[in-house]
């Protein structure tokens, strides 16, 4: 085909517009192709567990985005921990990682355990406690996940409690 289907600003994306006179950063021009075998194990993590970055401000210079995966060792816990102001989608990728946290919306908080399977996924608000489990004694479990953060913020927590409302 030699001609486009759309012009600038019609058809599937009329909010996009011809940005030619815009700069962009090198970083942010082109697309990027992060290989399985180059995540960054540089990021925050918490114990019983290993983070890698796949898309984050340092690695592609993304804004708005992190993404990466984590591994969850056999028969191991991580520690209690929130993500700040980031919101947190997990997609369950092998394993059956256990998601606990605790539902204060009671008279008394009660812990609550999200048993997941591979396909499953996990929505986290921000700022709220909860901790990953693999209660399988041979498999590890690993689960991608994306954040609207552009680097993964983890705040490690001495237990797991309910924040007040205002995540302080």
């Amino acid at each position: 085909m030699s001609e486009a289907l759309t012009t600038p600003g019609e058809g599937f994306h009329p909010h996009l517009h011809d940005t030619q006179d815009h700069a962009a950063t090198p970083l942010r021009s082109r697309l990027h192709h992060i290989r399985a075998d180059a995540l960054d194990g540089d990021t925050a993590q918490s114990g019983g567990m290993r983070r890698f970055a796949a898309v984050s401000g340092r690695t592609v210079g993304s804004e708005k985005l992190w993404m990466g995966q984590t591994h969850v060792a056999p028969a191991t816990a991580s520690s209690d921990h929130h993500h700040g102001e980031s919101e947190t989608a997990i997609y369950v990728v092998s394993g059956h990682p256990e998601f606990v946290f605790l539902d204060d919306t009671g008279e008394q908080p009660e812990e609550v355990r999200l048993r997941t399977s591979p396909g499953d996924y996990i929505f986290v608000p921000p700022f709220v406690p909860h901790r990953e489990e693999n209660p399988d004694p041979a498999e590890e479990a690993v689960v991608v996940i994306a954040r609207s953060t552009q680097e993964a913020v983890v705040v490690n927590l001495p237990g797991l409690y309910a924040l007040p409302a205002d995540g302080a």
